[in-house]
């Protein structure tokens, strides 16, 4: 049994013996509290980072470039423009999802970042997509609506979305855009993800 079971990341760690959650005890929760506060701190950032770059010499459908490409492309531009840290992880991870979940990717990107970033970052990602839709002219799929984004005219973060897209999102999907190399973003993924995380529980 013993043989079968996954190796730990540092020497000394222990495992947590009972088979089951119902059967952990409070030393159990105390250790992996322990073991896991060390382990997000070494891991984290490399393990969002590997998930994007898993995708690096993926084939498209269509588009100029791949959705890993996109994202760089996007990150790199934001960099340029002379964003800060966190708008400019929040523009790499903002597709993330796009080719698993492709109807919820601004989903999945917020609840990625979301215990890490602020409320307005968080809003941009979770409503991206919507406001997408209002630059894709003439698209056939009825789900694409271009007034889609007028339901939340006012609020405070619509103008920052709009922006978003408009300037990061809608132009960074051609050949031969700057592509910063994903080591150039890696200590700022690191930084913002060790940031103490907030609570966020589901609505």
């Amino acid at each position: 049994m013993a043989a079968d079971r996954s190796p730990l990341l540092e020497p000394g760690w222990q495992y947590v013996e009972a088979p089951r959650l119902d059967a952990f005890r409070r030393g159990d929760w105390e250790l992996l509290a322990r073991q896991r506060q060390v382990f997000d701190a070494g891991q984290q950032a490399a393990h969002a980072l590997r998930m994007l770059e898993a995708t690096a010499a993926d084939p498209g459908f269509g588009y100029q470039v791949n959705n890993y490409r996109h994202s760089i492309q996007a990150a790199t531009a934001a960099l340029q423009d002379g964003r800060d840290e966190e708008y400019v992880v929040v523009t790499l991870f903002h597709d993330v999802g796009f080719t698993v979940c492709p109807n919820s990717h601004g989903a999945f990107a917020a609840a990625m970042l979301a215990p890490y970033v602020s409320d307005a970052s968080r809003w941009i990602l979770e409503r991206h997509q919507i406001f997408q839709s209002h630059h894709c002219h003439d698209h056939p799929d009825e789900a694409v609506d271009p007034d889609g984004r007028e339901r939340w005219r006012g609020h405070e973060h619509f103008a920052a979305t709009a922006e978003f897209v408009e300037r990061y999102d809608i132009t960074t999907i051609a050949a031969g855009l700057p592509e910063a190399p994903i080591a150039v973003f890696a200590p700022m993924v690191a930084r913002i993800l060790s940031r103490p995380p907030r609570r966020i529980l589901p609505p």
